[in-house]
């Protein structure tokens, strides 16, 4: 879904790793911004999207190196405001005429600091209250020479060329990284980049709200519309959105799969049909999903299964009634996942599920309303819309359920052990009153089974890992820091609530380099 009624700011990936928190911080200022991989970005593409500034990322590349990434050179000639980060520094001076070189000591990696020139920048207001900046850098290349009509206005002990700018074109270029948190005053620079820009900050859910329901209605007409409901945060807020924008037009389909979490069909169903009115298909389809599942234990051949099922299912109840539509809960960090920045395949971390086409056989189109959100807009929206803050609040659970909160081989007897120890922990958060604060809780259940003494006697039963996670929108997470009383007291409860675990572990790792979930 375009959105040509709000001011839009073009980023152009050239491969950093915290790209997406450039737009993130945007977001944050009520400016509606993209990420596009610089190999997509052309003169057409600069004119049909019709930016009101850019944004060239960091990256991995050195511009010093044949065939390495540029931006469009049409881009310095069309009078818009550009902010180059680290190799989006350098790309723009090698391109204006400047000078990049590599080593001689100046590679800089971490925490560093500014010091301002004698000269004050607009871009560094309330910057500088002291005599020096902290800032995150990130670079083995430097601009050693910078290009005719840029100044100096801050540098670093690696990085001489650490700020500059060309005032007459709005031109800005920083070394450093003012998108990630150890840049403490990072948002402050984009903030008055924004300003410098002339964006009005019109970017607010209530008016994606409005244009969103008018989108969905000129794309759908008077044509029926399944939506794909999970009961998470995402397929939720599309479906109520759809629902306000089409009304009867829109049939929600509930897939019960057998990897769902204790007491979750009940509450899901009672919810939408009680209190939203709306058609909805309660799916049982447990015994297709978990027969197809038996004996399979590889973590992306699992996603796969499950994701031709939905797609089997939604088929199968989309015929009678002649939908011509699917709707999906995809977000923007789905879809930013999906694209490498060079614009070829990507790595795959793992399938994402509702991300791409149809299988011909299906002969329906996607809506997606949520796909320009990041998942706190997603809250926001569903704030809008007047959803309960039990379900606003949720937090996230994947499409493939448990299946990828159980390594290894799935079995019915282990989802069951699996579903009433996260129904044992999620209850210590709420009763902690920690729920709010985490962003994603779980258990995963372990494919190795412990030797443990209970009631003087040997047990040899499965280990459990519990996940917690703290996260804006997901594309990075930091473990949460759970006390030693309320492991000791988690662990207790479920050793002694749960037959068939005898050890609990708690899973510490931030992402990257992991993942949120298991598999």
């Amino acid at each position: 879904m375009s959105t040509p009624s709000h001011d839009r700011l073009l980023i152009i990936d050239f491969g950093s790793q915290v790209t997406q928190l450039i737009a993130r911080r945007l977001r944050e200022l009520n400016v509606y911004c993209e990420i596009h991989p610089f190999n997509n970005v052309d003169e057409k593409f600069l004119r049909e999207f019709d930016p009101k500034a850019v944004i060239l990322s960091g990256g991995p590349s050195s511009v010093i190196d044949k065939d390495s990434p540029r931006a469009p050179d049409v881009l310095f000639e069309m009078g818009l405001p550009i902010l180059g980060i680290c190799y989006g520094q350098q790309v723009m001076m090698h391109q204006l005429g400047g000078t990049v070189e590599r080593g001689h000591g100046t590679a800089e990696f971490g925490r560093a600091y500014v010091t301002p020139t004698a000269e004050k920048l607009d871009i560094l207001q309330g910057w500088f209250a002291t005599d020096k900046e902290q800032v995150w850098m990130s670079h083995g290349d430097h601009v050693s020479k910078i290009a005719d009509g840029f100044s100096v206005y801050g540098t670093s002990p690696n990085a001489p060329f650490a700020v500059t700018a060309d005032l007459k074109r709005q031109f800005y270029a920083v070394q450093f990284h003012p998108e990630v948190h150890h840049t403490p005053n990072g948002a402050m620079l984009y903030e008055n980049f924004v300003r410098i820009a002339g964006f009005t900050g019109d970017w607010t859910m209530g008016a994606y709200r409005e244009q969103a329901i008018a989108a969905i209605r000129e794309q759908v007409g008077d044509e029926q519309v399944i939506c794909g409901l999970s009961g998470g945060v995402d397929s939720s807020v599309a479906a109520v959105l759809l629902h306000e924008a089409i009304g009867d037009q829109l049939t929600c389909v509930f897939v019960d799969h057998g990897l769902l979490r204790m007491g979750e069909a009940e509450e899901v169903v009672t919810m939408f049909r009680d209190h939203y009115n709306m058609k909805l298909i309660h799916a049982q389809e447990q015994e297709l999903f978990l027969g197809e599942l038996d004996g399979q234990s590889d973590p992306e051949t699992k996603r796969k299964i499950i994701g031709k099922l939905f797609i089997d299912v939604f088929d199968k109840h989309a015929r009678p009634i002649g939908a011509k539509f699917l709707a999906q809960g995809t977000l923007y960090p789905d879809v930013i996942e999906s694209v490498s920045f060079s614009g070829g395949p990507s790595v795959t971390i793992k399938s994402h599920h509702n991300v791409g086409g149809l299988p011909e056989k299906m002969d329906m189109k996607l809506v997606e309303p949520l796909r320009e959100l990041f998942k706190d807009e997603v809250r926001a929206l569903g704030v809008e819309l007047g959803l309960p803050p039990s379900f606003v609040g949720r937090h996230p659970f994947p499409g493939p359920g448990l299946a990828i909160r159980c390594p290894g081989e799935i079995t019915r007897d282990k989802l069951e052990i699996l579903r009433r120890a996260d129904a044992v922990y999620i209850d210590q958060i709420r009763k902690h009153g920690l729920y709010d604060d985490i962003w994603q809780a779980f258990v995963a259940i372990l494919p190795v089974r412990t030797v443990g003494v209970m009631g003087d006697g040997r047990t040899y039963d499965f280990a459990c890992a519990l996940r917690a996670v703290t996260s804006v929108d997901g594309m990075t997470a930091d473990y949460y820091p759970f006390s030693h009383e309320f492991l000791g007291e988690t662990a207790t409860r479920i050793i002694n609530e749960v037959e068939g675990i005898n050890r609990v572990t708690y899973d510490i790792t931030s992402k990257p380099p992991g993942t949120i979930e298991w598999e």
